[in-house]
């Protein structure tokens, strides 16, 4: 149990009625990026606002860096780190004022206080940068300097909601390069994303929706177990076609991308000329049709049609 950053089990948070997280449970160990997907609403942020020691659970139990969220909430968010997706630091500030206020706050020794801020803004490319209003910096910067913060007093878990939202890819690709560093060092990361390249990046992802976890696995293994029953159909009409192929047996959901559907089948086969029958007979014209592999999008995909 030494190597368990965070062990979940049966998690659950209600408001009123309404249970936005519904008896949930997984493991993380520490050196692992672990990804949790899932829409809008689905309890992503729920679930981290009771990770963190911020929100007590309704039910269930977790324990973070070894200590139960449900009785030792200060001890936790002395061990963690935390990037949101708004950026929560002093735009009126520079960059390197903004790590020493929050330095002070964490309690950093002094003898050692600027080696650790030298030492962060080398990590995130901000040497440069220090003595620049943070508010002057793109969004992109903002979170560079919103993960020397949550990483300054060296925790050894942290989290980052959505900490990609509305930067550029190549920012992106930069972000999860340091997230590697990161995790390589044995801090363990629990990151929410809509990106599905993203997830590709995780040793072990979670799909949530509507408070319960669908499915947890590595990326390439989610995959494997659907790749068997998608056929991509490239046609046109397109939407025409969709809800045509929709109504056909055999035919479990169907997801659109770009000039193509993604069609979940449980006969490759016969799915194939059912639908080469369907466009046949209601002036479809197929392109192509062929069986792929799967991607993590028609994972979740699958898992919402099937729950």
């Amino acid at each position: 149990m030494d190597n368990i950053a965070i062990d979940v089990r049966d998690l659950t948070r209600r408001f009123g009625k309404f249970v936005a997280v519904n008896k949930i449970s997984f493991t993380i160990r520490y050196g692992e990026i672990f990804g949790f997907l899932g829409p809008n609403g689905a309890g992503k942020s729920t679930t981290i606002r009771m990770l963190c020691g911020i929100l007590a659970p309704s039910g269930g139990n977790a324990t973070v860096a070894g200590y139960d969220v449900n009785r030792q909430s200060e001890q936790i968010k002395q061990a963690i780190g935390y990037v949101s997706q708004r950026f929560s630091l002093y735009n009126d500030l520079t960059a390197e004022e903004n790590l020493r206020f929050y330095g002070e706050i964490y309690g950093l020794k002094v003898d050692s206080f600027q080696e650790r801020i030298e030492e962060v803004l080398r990590m995130t490319d901000l040497v440069e940068w220090r003595n620049h209003l943070a508010g002057e910096f793109s969004g992109g910067m903002k979170q560079k300097l919103a993960l020397a913060n949550a990483i300054l007093h060296r925790p050894k878990i942290l989290f980052l909601d959505e900490p990609t939202a509305g930067v550029d890819p190549l920012f992106r690709r930069s972000l999860w390069e340091l997230l590697y560093q990161i995790a390589d060092t044995g801090v363990a990361l629990f990151v929410t994303t809509h990106y599905m390249e993203e997830a590709e990046r995780c040793n072990q992802i979670a799909f949530i929706s509507q408070g319960r976890i669908l499915k947890i696995g590595e990326p390439s293994a989610l995959k494997n177990q659907i790749s068997s029953e998608l056929l991509e159909v490239e046609c046109r009409p397109l939407m025409k076609a969709s809800r045509l192929f929709q109504n056909l047996p055999g035919v479990r959901g169907i997801t659109a991308y770009g000039t193509t559907l993604h069609l979940n089948v449980t006969d490759i086969q016969s799915s194939q000329q059912a639908v080469s029958e369907s466009a046949r007979m209601n002036a479809i014209e197929v392109v192509s049709i062929k069986p792929i592999s799967a991607s993590l999008e028609d994972v979740f995909a699958t898992l919402s049609e099937k729950k």
